[in-house]
């Protein structure tokens, strides 16, 4: 299932990086609590839910571009969540940093997670307590790593304006900082490239799913700022409370 969920992104990418690859400019729309989408968003969103349909056509699918109501959701106990294009700003920009995001709910936990950056070439996913990195044709295991002084990666879009950051980076002691965007925060932690992710903005649960599955199977932990565990279970808000991803 897992190979057959990462070629799902791939083929996502593809109509991703059609857009991107256009020569036109990107035109954006807004929804209705005023983020960007694009034909790119709703493309890859399209060969999504056809291949998870295919694949697995008794699993319910909840994506960013088309979420259940509450009514319909919430006695899930076993669904797919997807964010078709996690990182629509940095689209824009055409930075490269923007990914797949498909993961595998089960009992309000991440157990599978696929995070694809089709700009970049590199491919992230988890399943059965295992992380892997597929990038040049090649893929390995990843497992966190511990360094001194600590990395600490930020959201490329957001890290300016979270004064909560701001406070918490200036009591931390040493530490260097790195900014990406989208998921790749949460695998970054994965592999070991950087030992925190802290998060204090807004961030919905198809933002953090499958990245989180990855950080989680590579070792790292997952929690809200009471020392919780993010929770998948359905509820009628999408909005996750802020966390942090850490080897501890």
């Amino acid at each position: 299932m897992l190979e057959k969920i990462c070629q799902l992104a791939r083929d996502a990418g593809d109509a991703i990086m059609q857009v991107y690859n256009g020569a036109q400019p990107i035109n954006v729309a807004s929804k209705a609590d005023d983020s960007p989408v694009t034909a790119a968003d709703l493309a890859a969103h399209d060969v999504i839910m056809r291949g998870l349909k295919t694949l697995t056509p008794d699993l319910p699918v909840l994506s960013e571009e088309d979420p259940p109501v509450w009514q319909v959701r919430q006695q899930w106990q076993r669904y797919w969540l997807v964010d078709p294009l996690d990182g629509t700003k940095e689209f824009i920009k055409r930075n490269g940093e923007f990914t797949v995001n498909i993961a595998l709910i089960e009992q309000g936990k991440p157990v599978l997670g696929v995070v694809y950056a089709p700009a970049l070439g590199v491919l992230y996913s988890a399943a059965a307590g295992k992380a892997w990195k597929e990038e040049n044709g090649h893929t390995t295991q990843i497992h966190v790593s511990d360094a001194r002084p600590l990395l600490v990666v930020v959201s490329r879009s957001h890290a300016d304006k979270d004064p909560e950051l701001k406070e918490y980076l200036t009591q931390l002691g040493e530490h260097q900082t790195t900014a990406i965007g989208s998921s790749l925060k949460f695998c970054l932690v994965a592999e070991g490239k950087a030992q925190l992710y802290p998060r204090f903005g807004p961030t919905n649960i198809w933002d953090t799913g499958a990245g989180h599955a990855v950080a989680l199977a590579a070792g790292a932990h997952v929690h809200d700022w009471q020392g919780r565990p993010l929770d998948y279970t359905p509820r009628e808000s999408f909005l996750n409370p802020g966390f942090r991803v850490s080897l501890f």
